[in-house]
């Protein structure tokens, strides 16, 4: 299991290396966050053999593992990694090979709308605090802050290159980025931290960064959760459409314990159940005619809303 730097030049690299020396029926797994598999074993000479295996920070706390799979991979191979995952204590599930696979994925878009309110002049504690009132363990940006500026940036770029303008990076996370700030590991970030790494409160100078500077505009509450939790369940559905996952049970545990959706929410799937899928498609619609582009509603989503179906049936099995 290689978890080198996010570069593919670099995990090639290892590849070869390991290879070398590797008895021929061993599997290399590798942990990257956003690059394909399929690119990575590109540089295999036994591309059948490579497989994701997504670990989530901090590991030791951290139960779930996304198991990534490719068109090639040998099914021998999943399984053993699967098993590996479960004896080694984690609850995996299996995702097929796509930018940003399925966890990372869903959370790019939420991140990234927390971005775009930074550029609107939202202040960085109001939209953590909406978040954390919404049931996340910790707020998009204090989460940015934690796993570190300059892998959300690597991150935001694979996401950005792969789906276009609705995973743009702001301009905001751009430019903190820019000015070094690497967010707890480096005590600079978008919260100000003491020399153990503790977190204080938001670092008040990272506002003359953006346009206003200080003055920050107000938001409301319930806008702020209705904007970046629909941006996250939204892309959720689009990832069970295109078979990234393979049901709405691994989509809802991949959520809430990969990035701590709050679990008495259920994960994505649930809470669009218990919302109503043609609620969802309705707020969505609206945010679409608002902000086009970023909010247009999955077609799994449109068509359920539609035939009046829900994810899962009244007795909570998956449909």
């Amino acid at each position: 299991i290689e978890a080198v730097f996010e570069d593919l030049s670099v995990k090639h690299k290892v590849i070869a290396e390991a290879e070398a020396v590797l008895p021929h029926d061993a599997i290399f797994a590798t942990n990257t966050s956003t690059i394909p598999i399929a690119k990575i074993a590109a540089g295999s000479k036994r591309p059948e053999q490579v497989i994701g295996m997504h670990f989530f920070s901090p590991v030791h706390k951290m139960p779930l593992l996304e198991v990534i799979v490719t068109p090639r991979t040998a099914s021998e191979v999943t399984a053993t990694v699967v098993e590996f995952g479960r004896r080694i204590g984690k609850t995996v599930i299996i995702v097929n090979d796509a930018p940003g696979f399925y966890v990372n994925r869903i959370l790019a878009p939420y991140v990234n709308e927390a971005g775009i309110l930074l550029d609107e002049g939202a202040a960085v504690d109001a939209i953590d605090k909406a978040m954390a009132q919404f049931g996340f363990p910790v707020g998009p940006i204090n989460l940015i802050d934690e796993v570190g500026l300059d892998i959300a940036g690597k991150s935001g770029a694979i996401m950005a290159e792969a789906f276009g303008g609705r995973m743009s990076p702001s301009t905001a996370l751009q430019k903190v980025l820019g000015a070094g700030r690497l967010g707890r590991k480096g005590k600079s970030g978008f919260y100000v931290y003491d020399e153990k790494g503790k977190r204080g409160d938001v670092d008040e100078s990272v506002y003359q960064l953006y346009p206003g500077g200080t003055k920050r505009v107000t938001v409301e509450k319930g806008d702020v959760q209705r904007r970046l939790s629909l941006a996250m369940v939204n892309e959720a559905a689009r990832c069970l459409e295109e078979g990234i996952i393979r049901t709405a049970r691994d989509g809802d545990i991949g959520a809430v314990f990969g990035i701590g959706f709050p679990p008495f929410r259920g994960g994505p799937f649930r809470h669009i159940d218990a919302v109503g899928v043609a609620e969802v498609v309705k707020q969505l619609e609206a945010l679409d005619a608002k902000y086009p582009g970023r909010f247009t509603p999955a077609k799994l989503l449109v068509e359920m809303a539609r035939e009046g179906k829900t994810f899962y049936p009244r007795e909570g099995k998956p449909v």
